[in-house]
């Protein structure tokens, strides 16, 4: 949308435009924490067992997503409290 369009909204529709483009990007950035998780884990724990992962590999990437995990709630708390504040 261009600076034109968006200025013949309502306060109403623009607000909501925006917030829109808030909750699109806040689901991007959760999106890229997902997959660097998923490829920092690997690659840190996953070692040359073969096709299986062996009982450390399997503890390590645990304990990796739960690391991530919980920044991952930290960052999503954060992320709705700006949404919140921009409403």
């Amino acid at each position: 949308m261009d600076a034109n369009a968006l200025n013949q909204l309502t306060p109403e529709q623009r607000q909501q435009v925006m917030m829109k483009a808030q909750q699109e990007a806040n689901q991007q950035i959760m999106q890229g924490m997902l997959e660097k998780m998923i490829s920092t884990c690997f690659n840190k724990c996953t070692g040359t067992s073969g096709d299986r992962l062996d009982n450390r590999e399997q503890g390590c990437l645990a304990q990796c997503q739960d690391r991530y995990l919980d920044v991952r709630q930290q960052v999503q708390e954060a992320l709705q409290k700006r949404e919140g504040d921009a409403v």
